[in-house]
């Protein structure tokens, strides 16, 4: 097959869906199709880039259609809208590359569905979060999972999150763009069941009956190394550790992610084990993190799992209703159990034999778990092993010959007629 993957996030940024466009992009060519991606340009990037078998194209934006309007080197958002720019310098990649089936995540699946034109080429929509009903794609309004999308809340609630007028106008760009892109969709690929049911009632309607729909969460695999790649120092990385076993956060250092509570739970615990943060700093980054934690940035991910096998427990304990937490089945994948929370896709890999799950927000619940996996080590052994085995189902080697069957079902439902 001939695959375009429109991404949102690829590297060198690090996030879970980053590395997940890249690992799809290296295992579909491995596989023996023929794969380019594309993704937003960012300063300081070539236009082209090959990576292990397959060519990434970074496409320009109206803000960064000309040199001198980029002065950073920062990572570009797609706006939610379709970006005149980046519409043509799709039209000309489709036209060129003939795809037999695109698959498209986040913003720019926006500006893919008017790239086609009059082409009649499948498109199988991946939703990771709830960006295309939803402008602070959190899911979240005043601290507590939303109800829906709605005109005036969606444009308060984005207009206190990005500021005014931009929140505004990000509101009614997904408003305006979500029904163009439901109408040129084939199929929607979700990373956990709970974020196939409420894109489905929320972006759908009608047209959602016509709709391939497939579950398939984040896979774990690690890359083989490109020729000439240079291989991460992981010993360095861990002799930053503490010594004895810890407890484990690992992803963006955003309030969404629940690290207020966390840091509100830790403070609850008496002579607690070592607490180490593992992620990125982003504009809504909490600034109390308490001082006795260790604060790892930018952490290779070859790091990272080696780091879960020095852990106690990891916590994630999300306030937004996580999409799925690849983190998760990673440290699961490493016979930890973890602590995540009950709405949203945690509940796809927790459960009471696996893991522990506590309210959003609940630092109470969140203290009382984690003294209970400090307290009782035969009970975290046992919930570790439980995981290890349920991670299995995350394995690439499972989850890859999903994602061909969801290609080849796409390619042939066909397209819809263009309107």
């Amino acid at each position: 097959m001939r695959i375009l993957i429109a991404t949102d996030h690829f590297p060198p940024f690090i996030g879970g869906a980053h590395r997940q466009a890249q690992l799809l992009g290296r295992s579909m060519a491995h596989r023996g199709h023929q794969v380019a991606v594309v993704t937003p340009w960012h300063g300081g990037m070539p236009k082209l880039e090959h990576d292990d078998g397959f060519v990434v194209h970074r496409v320009r934006q109206m803000r960064t259609a000309f040199d001198f309007m980029v002065r950073d080197q920062r990572q570009r958002h797609q706006p939610p809208f379709p970006d005149p720019v980046t519409v043509i310098a799709l039209r000309n990649l489709i036209a060129d590359f003939e795809p037999d089936v695109i698959h498209a995540y986040g913003w720019l699946a926006f500006s893919v569905a008017p790239a086609l034109g009059r082409r009649r080429i499948p498109l199988l929509v991946s939703a990771r979060d709830y960006a295309y009903f939803c402008a602070t794609r959190t899911l979240l309004r005043k601290g507590a999972p939303c109800s829906g999308p709605g005109p005036l809340k969606c444009i308060a609630c984005a207009g206190n999150y990005y500021g005014a007028p931009k929140g505004w106008f990000a509101a009614a760009g997904v408003a305006i763009s979500k029904p163009l892109l439901a109408r040129r969709m084939t199929g929607l690929h979700s990373v956990s069941s709970y974020v196939q049911d409420v894109t489905t009632a929320n972006m759908g309607g009608a047209r959602s009956e016509e709709w391939l729909e497939v579950t398939i969460p984040s896979f774990q695999a690690e890359p083989p190394a490109r020729p000439g790649e240079e291989e991460p120092d992981i010993d360095a990385w861990l002799a930053r550790l503490p010594e004895e076993p810890f407890i484990l956060f690992v992803g963006a250092f955003r309030k969404v992610k629940g690290l207020e509570t966390l840091f509100d739970a830790y403070r609850k615990l008496n002579d607690p084990p070592p607490l180490v943060l593992m992620g990125t700093f982003e504009r809504d980054s909490p600034t109390d993190f308490p001082p006795e934690a260790v604060v790892l940035t930018d952490v290779p991910h070859q790091a990272v799992m080696a780091s879960w096998e020095r852990a106690m427990f990891g916590v994630m304990p999300s306030l937004w209703p996580e999409p799925l937490g690849a983190t998760v089945s990673e440290g699961m994948s490493r016979g930890r159990p973890v602590i995540g929370t009950q709405l949203g896709g945690h509940t796809d890999m927790l459960d009471e034999t696996t893991g522990i799950l506590v309210p959003q927000g609940d630092a109470d619940a969140l203290a009382a778990a984690m003294r209970e996996l400090i307290g009782d080590p035969e009970r975290r052994e046992a919930l570790g092993r439980a995981a290890k085995e349920r991670s299995k189902s995350f394995a690439g080697t499972n989850v890859l010959p999903r994602f061909e069957e969801a290609y080849r079902a796409t390619i042939a439902g066909g397209a819809p007629e263009p309107r």
